[in-house]
């Protein structure tokens, strides 16, 4: 049993938890893998059994980091777009908010998840997790009577996942944002348009 450093056992673990979640996705950050638990724990400062005491496997530790991030992701994209009063301002504020959290490093985990066997949790974590991003995306769209909200959502999203593709390719955020800007802002303002028509 590891050597308890808090008030009480929970207390310990969740923050011997948070330092390897934290430490995990720092690799991810620097290297784009999640690297071996024995590297994880060296970093940490913990012993590679100790590791195991919370985490079962490095699959789990990557699961566990999903879960960490998403709900944070998810609210900093609600938060941009509530934050536009006008719904078609709203579209480019979702695509701003996800191209800047790549920029800033959490997309990591979502690449580190692609390195790994396929598996059927796996798989529906992230189709669950990409719905439930997309959905305040939708329901824009239909606020502006959007024909196709689903499909049009999925041209805006293939928008953003090209403009990573420019970050990782070694474009600066301000020219990624501002192309996203040039292809948004015109489409948003006739969506806009057709609505009060």
């Amino acid at each position: 049993m590891p050597r308890i450093t808090a008030a009480t056992v929970a207390e310990h673990r969740a923050n011997q938890e948070r330092v390897l979640l934290d430490t995990a996705h720092a690799f991810l950050e620097e290297t784009g893998d999640l690297p071996s638990m024995r590297a994880i724990a060296e970093r940490a400062g913990l012993a590679r059994s100790s590791v195991y005491h919370y985490f079962g496997s490095r699959e789990e530790l990557l699961n566990a980091l999903v879960r960490d991030i998403f709900p944070k992701w998810t609210m900093r994209v609600t938060t941009a777009m509530a934050a536009e009063e006008e719904p078609s301002r709203r579209i480019l504020a979702y695509a701003v908010a996800n191209v800047e959290l790549v920029h800033e490093g959490a997309h990591a985990v979502g690449s580190a998840l692609a390195t790994l066997t396929p598996s059927e949790a796996l798989d529906e974590q992230a189709t669950r997790m990409h719905r439930l991003i997309q959905e305040p995306l939708i329901k824009t769209l239909e606020e502006l009577k959007v024909q196709d909200p689903e499909g049009v959502s999925g041209l805006i999203n293939a928008l953003v996942h090209a403009s990573t593709r420019s970050l990782e390719s070694g474009s600066t955020l301000g020219a990624a944002l501002s192309n996203l800007a040039t292809v948004i802002e015109p489409m948003a303002d006739q969506m806009r348009r057709r609505a009060r028509s």
